[in-house]
């Protein structure tokens, strides 16, 4: 029931703000598809997840099941081309195969980008041209695009790098939404001035002089704040150690990060290049997150004793489900029903 209802409200939100045209309101949304370690449960996918920022979508991992999850959210397929895989294991891409079958037969998308380290790279190929295609041309411009440590997306407000993890096999990343430092439009200081609506202030906030039709000229400093950095979206796929993610998710504002075991099986964890929750909160700590989400959740743990051992470490953590959605704003990490209740509240 619980998902049922989340869900029904999940479409409309997603719906409502589809066509917004204030990147200050929207900045980095998360929706989780799948959460479940290695395997499927009844009540958790395989690994998945899509990062929204404006009209960008960015998968991460395709789990087996992943198409099934994307229609059961609402999300849908429209402009879900970018794939970014965490590494080539195949609880993180089965799913791929499925997708791009549903694409041949019926939705159509003009291209298809999927970046991953080559190791993954190759198996993706052995799955889909080996195995879905099998001869057959792709039904859009699929392109398989090999990735370093660095900036993978520069867009004009927000950039994605990638770093890399330690995990079992080699070129597994993590990934790093941020978004450009920007001064801030200043609504009440465009009223002031008698500025209207439409192309003069959207020309201000891309920081040009604009003439009004009374001949008055209006330069970005009027109606500008001062400079203040973006919001800051880390996500870590499977990974076996800590201390080389540092300086990739230090002070970000939230960091989504696998917790695979508990601390009583440590040297599991370490056999299989997986943390436990604790690890991932000690992580937060001193990495100075402001907000920690635990994915990747094994089905022999109670989720809240997942959630209270990494709480006990960092008090702003959150263990995932499948369907849950937050908005990441700069020190801020809310869930969509926590947006939903503000917004009822005002």
């Amino acid at each position: 029931m619980r998902v049922d209802l989340f869900h029904t409200y999940k479409v409309q939100f997603y719906r409502s703000n589809a066509h917004i045209p204030n990147k200050e309101a929207l900045l980095f949304e998360i929706v989780f598809l799948g959460t479940s370690a290695s395997a499927p449960s009844v009540h958790r996918g395989l690994s998945s997840q899509v990062v929204i920022h404006d009209e960008f979508r960015f998968l991460i991992d395709c789990g087996e099941g992943t198409q099934r999850q994307i229609l059961q959210s609402g999300l849908g397929f429209k402009r879900l081309n970018r794939v970014l895989i965490t590494h080539g294991h195949l609880d993180h891409i089965l799913g791929l195969a499925g997708l791009l079958s549903t694409f041949m037969r019926w939705e159509t998308i003009d291209k298809l980008e999927i970046y991953g380290g080559q190791w993954a790279l190759d198996r993706i190929s052995d799955l889909i041209y080996s195995i879905v295609l099998r001869g057959a041309k792709p039904p859009m411009d699929l392109q398989l695009l090999q990735i370093k440590a660095g900036i993978i997306f520069d867009e004009d407000d927000f950039t994605v790098t990638a770093f890399p993890v330690w995990h079992r096999g080699p070129d597994c990343f993590g990934y790093l939404f941020e978004e450009k430092t920007r001064r801030p439009f200043l609504p009440e200081k465009a009223d002031e001035l008698s500025i209207p609506p439409g192309p003069w202030r959207r020309d201000l906030v891309n920081g040009k002089s604009i003439t009004l039709p009374d001949g008055r000229v209006i330069h970005p400093d009027q109606v500008l704040g001062e400079e203040r950095p973006g919001s800051r979206l880390a996500h870590v796929g499977d990974v076996g150690r800590t201390d080389e993610l540092l300086q990739a998710v230090r002070d970000v504002d939230t960091l989504i990060i696998e917790a695979t075991y508990m601390q009583e099986e440590t040297e599991m964890a370490e056999k299989f290049a997986h943390l436990t929750a604790r690890q991932a909160a000690e992580l937060a700590v001193t990495a100075g997150v402001k907000y920690l989400i635990l994915t990747h959740i094994s089905r022999r743990y109670r989720e809240r004793d997942v959630l209270a051992e990494a709480q006990a470490v960092f008090p702003h953590t959150i263990v995932a489900r499948d369907f849950d959605a937050f908005q990441v704003r700069r020190g801020e990490c809310m869930k969509v029903e926590q947006i939903k209740e503000a917004a009822n509240a005002k």
